[in-house]
This record gives structure tokens, C-alpha cells and sequence, in this order.
């Protein structure tokens, strides 16, 4: 779901410490062998210890992966430990991988930026004012309600009508919140859109689209990433902590089909999709999305062309020349001076943040099996650790070769 899914709901607030949670014997964590030692394996084990059932974390290079952690578990009742082969739910980090579809079109002359939605769906209730550019950017003024309720059980996802599903959401919330580029302001909706308008004008299913263009180019396995959850017994439960706000509101705010059993202080969220692919729908593994970044990483991506990805990158701006820490699907965050570009997830059960480090030529993905667990935080601690212990990664001048495009766009971002 969205960034401001922890805001809607005060993910962020908790009633009391997690019960619970530090007092399970935990599995062994599952390294690199060479990663034992480093001190941001102390700070990832606190973390299972005290804030999740689970965790993956992963740094990357354009070629390689430089550090790996995999602790905690994957099923708690099971006693099942979280490895680097556990897919989990990555929700809103979809929509980046969205916005490359539509750059994509864009690149090949299928698509206009700057053309109204409308030329492209002609029945959606926000008017032919709003653009392709501005509803990636958030700055299209779409409304943004709480997008708890649309998701559906894995168990029913066969029958499952999106068509339906977003006629549905259309009618309750087709009237704009804002002037089509006057201010930033975030919308799951809009991204359902851009789905429909990759679908329109390649004319294929947005997950098959995705998967043959984005996912099989950089070599990410089904097992590894994509729109279904590959194998049941691989893939993680999702929980949310017993003794937080969402807990005590979860009644008001999903369907009781979707609440699980309580195994050790957590609530385990019943396995699910969101209602749209591009919106969030999303499965996989930290490394799966390692392989996403690791092209953006490299000279020239297999994805994107110089020019598309230059688009990619671009800082966006109001229709009045403001400047907005929004690009054309990355929103754009700094770690102790080091400009980074980012996406974050979350929704019932998981919590999930990737970052590329333009200039330290890295990235790093963190994925939680915990709806409300600070993962932003989390990554700035275990990135910090990353970044200050720079020999252990990097060789020459301190800096691994990455993509002068994107050290290009994270300067001109600031």
C-alpha cells in the first residue's frame, strides 16, 4: 500500500512494547560467512529480538551482493526461519516498477507523458486535465483513501474481478482533492490507473506486460519476484503486533477473513493480494529486488535507455516550478548528507523500504514480515553501518562503479 498507510492508521503508535516478540527462542540468522562480525549484523539481530518476527536485508553493487542478513522466522507457529528464499509482500515498492513500465512506453512512442490520462482512458471521473507525468509524481490531485479494504484472500485471488474492484473505488472516490499539478500529495489510485494504461497501450495483462519486459530482462526467477505468490510453504506470514493501535482498530479497518491466530504476541494476516498489480501487488525476495536495482546501478540498464532512465531519475516539479523529493517513481531521502532515491511499502503483515545510493554506487533492500515496524529507521541504521565500513565493500577510491546517469540525477535532485 502507500507511504501514508502508516500515516492513516498511526502505524507508527504503539500502546506498549511488543509482548512477546524477544521471549521466542529465535532461529539461527542465515549470513554471508564473511558477514558475521559486521556491525550491522548486532543491529539487525536487535531488530528480530524486539521488532519482528522476521527480516531480509541486502546490499548490492552493480554485480554483486555485499552484505546479506536472513533472520528471525518466516512462520512463527511453524517454526519456519526466514532464509533468502522467502518471498514476502512488498506492496507500494511495486509502484516504482510501475512507473519503469510506463517510461518504457514511453521510450518506444506508445506513450506521452505530458498527454492526458484521458486520451488513454477515457471513462476515468478525475477530467482531462490531469497527465501521465503528474499522476506517476503524485501531483495529479487524485484522492487518496485509506486502501485497507482493497485486497482480496490468495485463497479467492482465481475469481477475483478487478474491472469490478476499480469501478467500485472510481465511484466512491472520483471527485479530485486537488488541481492537477498544483501540490504533491500521494495517491495509491493513480498508480491503479497507470496499470490500466500500460494495459491499454501494450495491449497485454499488466503482471504479464511487467514480467516479460522488466522481470525476465533482469534475469528475476518467479521464484525470486513477481505477481503471485510462487510456492505457499516459501512464502512468509504476514503479522501485525498484539498490543499496537492497528491491532485494537484492525475490526473497523479489514474484514475478519483476513485475521489470523495470535502465535507469540503477533496477530498472523492471513495470506492475500492487493485488488491492483501496479498499485502494489508485488511478491518477492530482498534479493529479488536487489536484481531490479543492481540494473539501475550499471552504465546502461536492460530496461530502460539512457534518456528513459535520465527520466527516471529527474527531480519533479509543481506546475508552478516547486520542487518536490518526487521523481518519476522514486522519492528522494538523505542519510547523514548521502542523497539516496527510495520506495517504501506496507500493508497487512509486511513492511518493506529499497534505496540506491547514487554516489557510494550501492543499494540496500530491507523486508519485514511486521505491519508496523519502522523500516525506515531500521535501514538507516543498518545502511549507516554499511556506508561507514566502506574498505569492506569497496575498493580503489572508496567507491564502486555504478551509473554516471544516475550520479547525474542525484546531483541535480539537490
Amino acid at each position: 500500500m502507500s507511504l501514508t498507510f502508516r500515516q492513516n492508521i498511526l502505524m507508527t503508535t504503539t500502546l506498549a512494547a511488543v509482548a512477546g516478540c524477544g521471549d521466542a527462542v529465535q532461529p539461527a540468522s542465515a549470513d554471508l560467512p564473511e558477514h558475521t562480525a559486521h556491525p550491522a549484523r548486532a543491529r539487525l539481530e536487535q531488530l528480530v529480538r524486539t521488532s519482528t518476527p522476521g527480516i531480509q536485508y541486502v546490499v548490492l553493487d552493480s554485480s554483486r551482493v555485499l552484505f546479506e542478513f536472513n533472520g528471525g522466522w518466516a512462520d512463527i507457529a511453524n517454526r519456519r526461519p526466514m532464509d533468502s528464499a522467502t518471498t514476502m509482500m512488498a506492496y507500494s515498492m511495486s509502484k516504482t516498477i510501475t512507473a519503469a513500465a510506463v517510461l518504457q512506453l514511453v521510450e518506444a512512442g506508445k506513450l506521452d507523458l505530458d498527454a492526458p490520462v484521458s486520451r488513454y482512458l477515457p471513462t476515468q471521473p478525475y477530467g482531462s486535465a490531469i497527465t501521465i507525468r503528474q499522476v506517476i509524481a503524485h501531483t495529479a490531485g487524485i484522492p487518496n483513501p485509506i486502501p485497507l479494504r482493497w485486497v482480496h484472500l490468495a485463497s479467492s485471488h482465481a475469481s477475483f474481478d478487478g474491472d469490478a474492484a476499480l469501478a467500485s473505488v472510481l465511484r466512491e472516490h472520483g471527485k479530485a482533492k486537488a488541481e492537477p499539478g498544483q501540490k504533491y500529495a500521494y495517491a495509491n489510485i493513480g498508480y491503479w490507473l497507470l496499470e490500466r494504461v500500460v494495459e491499454r497501450v501494450s495491449g497485454e495483462p499488466f503482471a504479464g506486460y511487467v514480467t516479460r519486459r522488466i522481470l525476465q530482462p533482469i534475469a528475476a526467477q518467479p521464484a525470486e519476484l513477481g505477481y503471485a505468490i510462487p510456492d505457499p510453504v516459501r512464502h512468509a506470514r504476514g503479522y501485525l503486533e498484539k498490543y499496537s493501535l492497528p491491532n485494537m482498530l484492525k475490526g473497523f479497518l479489514i474484514d475478519d477473513a483476513f485475521i489470523g491466530d495470535y502465535e507469540d504476541g503477533w496477530l498472523r494476516i492471513e495470506s492475500h493480494f492487493l485488488n491492483s498489480p501496479g498499485m502494489g501487488g508485488l511478491v518477492g525476495t530482498s534479493r529479488g529486488f536487489g536484481k531490479f536495482l543492481q540494473d539501475q546501478l550499471r552504465g546502461h540498464s536492460v530496461i530502460l535507455g539512457d534518456a528513459g532512465r535520465r527520466q527516471f531519475f529527474e527531480q519533479q516539479r509543481t506546475a508552478t516550478g516547486t520542487p518536490i523529493d518526487m521523481t518519476l517513481g522514486w522519492h528522494i531521502g538523505s542519510l547523514d548528507g548521502a542523497r539516496y532515491f527510495y520506495k517504501e511499502g506496507g500493508g497487512g503483515g509486511f513492511h518493506s523500504m529499497m534505496r540506491l545510493y547514487p554516489d557510494a554506487g550501492i543499494a540496500s533492500v530491507m523486508i519485514v514480515n511486521a505491519t508496523t515496524m519502522n523500516v525506515g529507521k531500521a535501514l538507516d541504521d543498518a545502511d549507516r553501518a554499511i556506508l561507514t565500513k566502506p574498505s569492506e565493500h569497496v575498493t580503489g577510491d572508496g567507491r564502486v562503479p555504478g551509473s554516471p546517469t544516475l550520479r547525474r540525477a542525484a546531483t541535480r535532485s539537490g
